[in-house]
């Protein structure tokens, strides 16, 4: 069975403020194309497949036609919900899309319709494992939706470790193995030493629901999604990866989906097939605005983050030149370099609020604030914190 996984679509994403939908059209017409041209038998979808609970109407149509084009007239698509899926909402149209060989998990407790009809469909299935069949092959799925106690409908003042839950949540679909099928293993979470982006949001950092790769369910390849750089353990434990570049530390990365072959033998034929769809996110810095016009012009249909050393403070008229140099700017981080003892090569995230705020007022009134003024705006600033 040749199966394609991918995962993190964040379908309705922006990158300040910049609308992306149509970059994600491209890369998951892309992933269609990849599938008819490899003849894949069944797509797995990570979770992610949404950036937000609530998807524009725009955001729900760009998944709903990637989704029928996807599967195709004989493939099937397997697909979980991530932390950013209302998993309730995500699955709401499986009694439509069983018929079109796309099954969704994320409500706990459904249990999917086995429609046949194609090269490849289901013959078993359960709250939380499907088994797939094409001709005489037959490959195990254990499913698990992004885990928490609230999705999953458990007590969370219960005195059992999340770590113990997670093995217990993911050993209960890998029990239903009976045959001991070769085996897949399909969630969203984060492993332990995974290299996270800038991009990701709700990650936890801290360890506590860090996942060891110990205490992964024995399979022959687990196929996740959460972290946006493409990145592989021992064991074929795989992320996938984003479709597309969604923070700039991703810069100069590439984007792809994962190929491999599974069967009686195990895993077979692995490999990544890159991505080319979307624009590029560049990290550019330049000394003066002169020198940046003039780099900036060398990335056309690139989103840019712009370093720019000054000695004072970037003026409006300035911003508005780099923008007409590219319109691709889409984010300016000034490194002001003030002259005088102690202040060399300060940068205004290292400025204090008081200090801040001098610059911005000179910069807005051509004059120095009273301290009576920015006292003010300091008292204003503490209550903020403390509220």
């Amino acid at each position: 069975m040749k199966i394609l996984h991918t995962s993190d679509w964040h379908i309705g994403k922006r990158l300040s403020g910049r609308d992306r939908l149509d970059e994600q059209r491209a890369a998951l017409d892309e992933i269609a194309a990849i599938c008819d041209a490899e003849k894949v038998d069944l797509v797995l979808v990570a979770g992610d497949v949404f950036d937000t609970f609530l998807p524009s109407a725009e955001a729900e149509d760009a998944f709903y036609c990637a989704a029928k084009k996807i599967a195709g007239t004989d493939r099937c698509m397997l697909i979980i919900s991530g932390n950013h899926d209302d998993n309730i909402r995500l699955t709401a149209a499986t009694a439509l899309s069983e018929e079109l060989g796309i099954y969704v998990y994320g409500n706990a407790g459904h249990i999917p319709k086995l429609c046949g009809g194609r090269r490849v469909y289901p013959v078993e299935a359960g709250a939380n494992h499907i088994v797939f069949r094409t001709g005489e092959e037959e490959v195990f799925f254990n499913v698990l939706p992004y885990p928490n106690e609230t999705r999953l409908k458990e007590d969370k003042n219960s005195d059992e470790k999340f770590l113990d839950k997670m093995v217990r949540w993911m050993n209960a679909g890998q029990a239903e193995n009976k045959k001991n099928l070769p085996s897949v293993f399909l969630s969203h979470l984060f492993i332990a030493g995974g290299s996270v982006s800038e991009g990701e949001r709700e990650i936890d950092l801290g360890g506590a629901r860090a996942v060891p790769l110990s205490a992964l369910p024995p399979c022959d390849y687990t196929a996740l999604g959460h972290l946006h750089k493409r990145q592989s353990f021992k064991n074929n434990v795989v992320y996938s990866g984003s479709i597309l570049q969604y923070a700039f530390d991703e810069a100069g990365t590439k984007k792809s989906v994962v190929l491999f072959d599974i069967g009686k033998e195990g895993v077979k034929e692995m490999r990544r097939v890159e991505l080319h769809a979307g624009k590029q996110l560049v990290r550019l810095q330049a000394n003066g605005v002169s020198d940046a016009a003039d780099l900036v012009r060398k990335y056309p249909d690139c989103y840019i983050e712009l370093t720019i050393f000054l000695k004072e403070p970037l003026l409006a008229s300035q911003v508005r030149e780099l923008r007409e140099a590219n319109p691709g700017i889409v984010q300016f981080l000034p490194q002001v370099t003030q002259e005088g003892e102690g202040m060399k090569g300060v940068s205004l995230r290292q400025l204090s609020d008081s200090e801040l705020f001098r610059t911005f007022y000179r910069k807005k009134f051509a004059q120095e604030p009273s301290d009576d003024l920015t006292e003010l705006f300091l008292s204003m600033t503490e209550g903020e914190d403390e509220a």
